[in-house]
């Protein structure tokens, strides 16, 4: 009879598979309604493919990173790039209601250079040590 295994998923772990997760469906919004969602927002259609691929290449590569770089490391570039998201839409709003047409443009912008950077950040961080790999480097 075969016996059920239990994985168990950190809550972190859950965490940023979900924050990868909804950048890839945010890049599909983006790149399927680019025009009306460009005239919405104020910002040309071009910009708001570009943002679309590039959240979808941030949410990409932070979904293949999960096992492989510490949660610690997601943990600090989540916040930081939520926190400076809350930043630019509340800048791009006040630059809307100071009668600025460019409000979406610098909202937008930052969506295409965060995940960007991000991706890089978060590729270039230290790999976690796995247990199996700690146990073959120490001499038998």
């Amino acid at each position: 009879m075969a016996q059920a295994v239990t994985v168990r998923v950190p809550r972190e772990m859950v965490g940023a598979a979900a924050d990868g997760a909804f950048k890839v469906v945010l890049a599909v919004v983006f790149v399927a309604g680019a025009a009306p969602l460009g005239e919405l927002l104020g910002a040309p259609v071009w910009l708001m493919a570009v943002s679309g691929v590039a959240l979808l290449v941030g949410g990409a590569v932070e979904i293949g990173h999960l096992r492989s770089r510490p949660m610690s490391t997601y943990l600090k570039l989540m916040i930081g790039y939520d926190a400076c998201w809350v930043l630019t839409a509340a800048i791009g709003l006040l630059m809307a209601w100071r009668g600025s047409a460019a409000g979406g443009e610098v909202w937008m912008g930052y969506q295409v250079i965060a995940p960007l950077v991000f991706a890089a950040v978060l590729t270039a961080a230290k790999p976690v040590r796995l247990p199996s790999q700690a146990r073959r480097d120490t001499p038998a």
